[in-house]
This record gives structure tokens, sequence and C-alpha cells, in this order.
């Protein structure tokens, strides 16, 4: 299967786009990321689990925004952003690009190492200061589960979609793989690790027509990197 689909420029138009960025890029970093977040801080007096509430919260909201503004009005199922099987004949592909991926990043947090660019964050300090299995299984749960379920539909399934649908397989990975990044900030370490990350996983949405490759990658890549946390 490779995205005959992908050709469709009329499947959505820009006034759902425009709608769905909106939210995401805007109401959600003011609303949730940091006014939501501050108060289960204060609740929690824990920014692990503040943050694993908020990425939960925001998960709910990006599932919700791509039902009701993309999918719904459209009478569409979740098939149209690449909730679907893919081929076994796939597995070879996603393995390689899986390990090259882990490899590329290691020599990219490497070089920022060198320019005395850190990996940490507030929830990874908070993990590390406070390390119990429970704390552990709250963090792997996030970065491994929430995150890359919600994130690969939204990114790769619906703006990679769109975007490749418009103006061409490079273009779309490196617009739906911009905006992956920018909504990152202000975790500025990891900036280079998202984009990169970002053009793996449309490239392999690009060639299996499933987002399901790309959750099973991100919650591996993503676990691994909590497991690594731990390890520090």
């Amino acid at each position: 299967m490779t995205t005959a689909f992908f050709g469709s420029k009329g499947m959505w138009n820009w006034k759902e786009l425009i709608y769905s960025l909106t939210i995401v890029l805007v109401a959600i970093p003011i609303f949730v990321e940091y006014s939501l977040y501050h108060y289960l801080v204060n609740f929690f007096g824990n920014e692990l689990h503040a943050g694993t509430m908020t990425g939960l919260v925001m998960s709910i909201i990006f599932m919700s925004v791509l039902y009701f503004i993309v999918i719904k009005p459209n009478r569409q199922s979740w098939k149209a952003v690449g909730v679907q099987s893919f081929s076994s004949g796939h597995w070879k592909r996603i393995t390689v690009w899986t390990i090259a991926l882990i490899v590329v990043s290691i020599v990219l947090v490497v070089i920022m190492s060198e320019f005395g660019v850190g990996t940490d964050n507030s929830k990874t300090d908070s993990l590390q200061s406070q390390l119990t299995l429970l704390n552990f299984f709250i963090g792997f749960i996030s970065a491994a589960v929430i995150s890359p379920i919600y994130e690969e539909i939204f990114y790769r399934g619906f703006l990679y979609r769109f975007f490749s649908s418009r103006y061409g397989v490079g273009a779309g990975m490196l617009l739906s793989a911009s905006i992956f990044t920018l909504v990152h900030i202000p975790t500025f370490n990891t900036l280079p690790v998202n984009f990169v990350s970002g053009l793996v996983f449309a490239w392999i949405y690009q060639k299996t027509g499933s987002v399901i490759p790309c959750i099973l990658m991100h919650g591996l890549f993503n676990g691994i990197a909590v497991i690594l946390t731990v390890a520090a």
C-alpha cells in the first residue's frame, strides 16, 4: 500500500486546517500547557504528575478537534487520518528506519552536548529526582503511549496528509515536521531530534499508508528515552 489516497486535494479545506492549528498552536499552549499545567503543579506538587495529566488532557483535545472539525463534518472515519492496518511486508523498512532514527538522534544529542546544550527538562528532572516505580510507570505511559498516539494521528495522519496532497511528499514532510518541532518549544534542546523524527515518521506514513507503525516507532523511541533518563 503506497499512498494513492494522498493525491486527493479536496479531502479537507483550509478552514479546517486553520481552525485546528489555531486550537493546537494558540489555545492549547495558553490554556492547557501553561495555565492548566501550573495549576496541576500546585495541586500535585510534582511536575511529572502534572505534565502527564496535562498530556492526557491535550490528547483528548487533539482527538476531539480532529473528530469534530475534520472527520465528522466530512462524514469520514478514522481511516481518513491513517488509523488502519498496514502490510506486514513493511516491517523490514520500519525496523531499518527505527534503528536509523535512534542512531541519528544519539549523534544529535552528542553534538548538542558538545555545544553545551543539555537534554534535560522539567519532567525528566522530576523523574530523576523523585524516582519511584510509580513515577517511572507514569513517565513511561505518558511518553511511550499517550503522546505517540495523539501526536502521530494529528501531525502525520492529518497535517502531513493535508500538505503532501497539495504540495508533494517533500514539502509535506518539511511542513508537518516543522510544525511538530514548533509545538515542542520551549524545550529547545530536543528540537533537532523532534524535526528529524517528524521527517522519518512522515516518510513511514507515506510508505505504509498507516499511522500505526509511526505510533509504534514513536512509542519505542520515547520509551527508550525514558529508560535512558532513569539510567542516567
